[in-house]
């Protein structure tokens, strides 16, 4: 994989390909249009389960008043807040960053926000935690926060975000599963079912074998490749053989390609609704709740792709950052706006870095396709998980490689980033794993003897991450619950 920030080939001559070449700097990364296609594609394909997952999480649950949003327009709120929000990270932020609903926030919502209230207030709250995230980046404290963490957390951030998609990947093909009855197992997860079975499961063994070989052999386009054969191969399987589920997506030809996009969720929120409902303490405690996760969500998704990418300055700073945080924050508010739920930067978008996006570009592809989603819904989502997860298999690995720089005879630094590292997949979110590492951090630091090396906002942001675990004693504490 490459992952220089530039081509001695394309630099060298100093041609480029045009205005666009310019603009998105394709050639002075080292990048290509063919690249930026196909990293465009491939982040697509693996992020495309976003269309039929969130209306289904969303969809299920239920608010104060025992109301559900509408599955369709839900899949079409969906799919245009991607479409425009990664296009806009593209043309403005100029990284390889795809944005949608974000599936921690979305979980947030239904279980813990809309039963509270209705689901226009909760979509309300989402506004506002969009808002707020928006000022915390204007006044520069989201991006002074990102600067002050130090270069071994990144180098963590980064691994633990590469095992945590291979875990995504393995979970979301079924490679891995919970035990049926946890509480009577030793261990928490198992191996398909106990054993490998089924025609799905070949299909995503032979896509991890094939990807793994395409990489080795340093094929272009090698994980866009696998994915397309795959789905070719799992959609003759289902038509010549049995089979019991392939899951959220099956790969079945539809006898409708076009359906009509719904917007009837667009502007379905209320901004201060939720204040009537419950308290204001419990307003300020979800909305608390709603911005960690998605400040470090995305904090750690941004800092692991574009590491991955071989595009951090010699600082271990990202280009561009102020602006894409900002239309991160703007992406919060586009999701609530349109009752989509929080939209943030995707992990992902690794699959198109590895792939070769190393621009914006590859996102004008992205969104395009999420675009087209609104109209081709069931063409573009005949993908199975089991097609689109060996991809997320590879990332994995390609983002491991970096754990080679860090310094692990260093305690004080290696303990926090082996803490950041392993929380991370063990606890299933980037935000619980980045916390276990600022904490650790600090603590060592300061048992040290060294607290003066630790930047004031990072002891800020560790006693956050102290009130964020501890939100349930609080709540207890406070009387809200």
């Amino acid at each position: 994989m490459q992952t220089s920030t530039t081509s001695p080939a394309g630099t060298a001559s100093g041609r480029t390909g045009g205005p666009l070449d310019r603009y998105f700097r394709i050639s002075e990364r080292g990048s290509t249009y063919g690249r930026e296609i196909r990293g465009g594609f491939a982040t697509f394909f693996t992020m495309a389960y976003i269309l039929v997952l969130n209306p289904i999480i969303l969809g299920s649950a239920t608010d104060k008043y025992g109301d559900h949003l509408d599955s369709a327009q839900l899949a079409t709120a969906t799919a245009l807040v991607a479409a425009v929000m990664t296009l806009i990270m593209g043309v403005g932020g100029n990284l390889p960053l795809a944005l949608a609903a974000g599936l921690g926030i979305n979980a947030i919502v239904a279980v813990q926000v809309a039963p509270l209230m209705a689901w226009d207030e909760a979509m309300g709250l989402i506004v506002i935690e969009g808002l707020l995230i928006s000022v915390l980046v204007m006044t520069g404290l989201r991006e002074a926060v990102m600067h002050a963490i130090p270069q071994p957390l990144k180098q963590a951030i980064s691994v633990g975000i590469g095992l945590f998609i291979a875990f995504i990947g393995f979970v979301d093909a079924g490679f891995v599963t919970r035990i049926p009855d946890a509480a009577k197992s030793t261990v928490p997860v198992q191996l398909g079912t106990g054993t490998l079975t089924g025609w799905p499961m070949l299909v995503f063994c032979v896509g991890v074998l094939l990807t793994i070989l395409l990489l080795t052999r340093k094929v272009n386009g090698a994980i866009l490749i696998s994915i397309v054969v795959m789905t070719v191969v799992a959609v003759v399987i289902n038509e010549l053989a049995t089979v019991k589920s392939w899951g959220l997506t099956s790969p079945t030809l539809p006898d409708k390609p076009v359906s009509a996009p719904d917007f009837g969720l667009l502007g379905k929120f209320d901004l201060f609704g939720a204040f009537g409902q419950v308290s204001v303490l419990t307003v300020v405690l979800l909305i608390f709740t709603l911005i960690l996760s998605d400040f470090f969500d995305t904090m750690g998704t941004v800092v692991g792709v574009t590491a991955e990418a071989g595009l951090l300055d010699e600082r271990g700073q990202v280009p561009n950052l102020g602006r894409v945080l900002l239309i991160d924050g703007a992406a919060a508010v586009a999701g609530g706006a349109s009752s989509a739920s929080s939209a943030t930067a995707y992990i992902e978008s690794a699959a198109g870095v590895g792939e070769g996006a190393r621009t914006g570009f590859a996102n004008l592809v992205t969104g395009g396709l999420f675009g087209l989603a609104l109209f081709l819904t069931p063409v573009l989502t005949i993908v199975p998980l089991q097609a689109a997860s060996p991809a997320l298999v590879a990332v994995g690995f390609l983002m491991m490689t970096q754990v080679k720089h860090i310094d692990w005879d260093r305690y004080e630094v290696a303990i926090p980033a082996f803490l950041t590292i392993a929380v991370m997949p063990f606890t299933y979110s980037i935000t619980n794993g980045i916390g276990a590492g600022f904490i650790s951090y600090v603590l060592i630091k300061a048992f040290m003897g060294k607290a003066r090396e630790v930047h004031w906002l990072l002891w800020g942001t560790a006693a956050l991450f102290l009130a964020y675990f501890a939100i349930d004693p609080i709540e207890q504490l406070l009387g809200v619950k």
